[in-house]
């Protein structure tokens, strides 16, 4: 039984850390000890580890990253999710149609959400892949439509909160009258007037109504909805 136990508590300090270095992007090991509140040797011994496995790797400067593993795993899962199957078609027609990029998001742990898919806009100025980054419910855009907060407009307007320089519009993904996820598109701020906000904002809410329209027709979303939300 002790030993039982001992292995349980390793697998959750290994979890953690893995967890505090993908949130972070990149960590030392001294930091990355800290966070989770580890002894730097053991810290240390499970970075190894996770580093020989393929999840993490070792940076430039001796810092953290994630690894080639976890990469692919992750991959391997999301492309297998029924959600952004369904969603994919409907982003890449909004990032051709707009020249921006789009993002799926879905609620995350606590008071979070995590940007799960993206279509990459056309512009030479854009906004870079952000999946798997986890963001603030609160200030963000996407965070407040998760959160049910969509005034009659269908779509919701953020500028230079999560990142300055960057206007968000987000409008919610229902089923059943419930929000399972946010479609956003991200815009450098200085290339869109409030014309543009409102142009765009109208396409965001109309992809999500279409996209909803279908959640709400396709067989199974309601057992598969808990998966997305946390």
């Amino acid at each position: 039984m002790a030993g039982e136990v001992e292995n349980t508590r390793t697998v959750e300090r290994a979890l953690r850390l893995l967890a505090v270095v993908c949130e972070a992007g990149s960590l030392p090991m001294v930091e990355a000890a800290r966070l989770v509140d580890l002894s730097p040797s053991t810290a240390s011994r499970l970075l190894r580890t996770m580093t020989r496995l393929g999840f993490l790797r070792r940076d430039h400067d001796n810092s953290y990253v994630p690894g080639v593993r976890l990469i692919q795993l992750g991959a391997h899962v999301l492309s297998n999710d029924e959600l952004i199957r369904l969603c994919q078609p409907m982003m890449n027609e909004l990032a051709r149609g707009s020249s921006e990029s789009v993002y799926l998001s879905i609620r995350g742990v606590n008071d979070t959400a995590v940007y799960v898919a993206m279509a990459e806009g056309t512009s030479s100025v854009r906004h870079v892949s952000w999946i798997g980054r986890s963001f603030p419910l609160d200030g963000s855009a996407a965070g407040q439509v998760l959160l049910g907060q969509c005034g009659p407009s269908g779509f919701l307007i953020e500028s230079d909160t999560i990142e300055p320089d960057v206007t968000a519009i987000a409008a919610p993904l229902r089923s059943d009258d419930r929000v399972l996820a946010a479609l956003s598109l991200l815009a450098p701020t200085y290339r869109v007037g409030e014309a543009d906000v409102q142009r765009l904002g109208r396409l965001v809410a109309s992809r999500a109504d279409e996209i909803s329209r279908l959640l709400s027709t396709t067989p199974g979303d309601g057992a598969s909805a808990p998966s997305h939300t946390h």
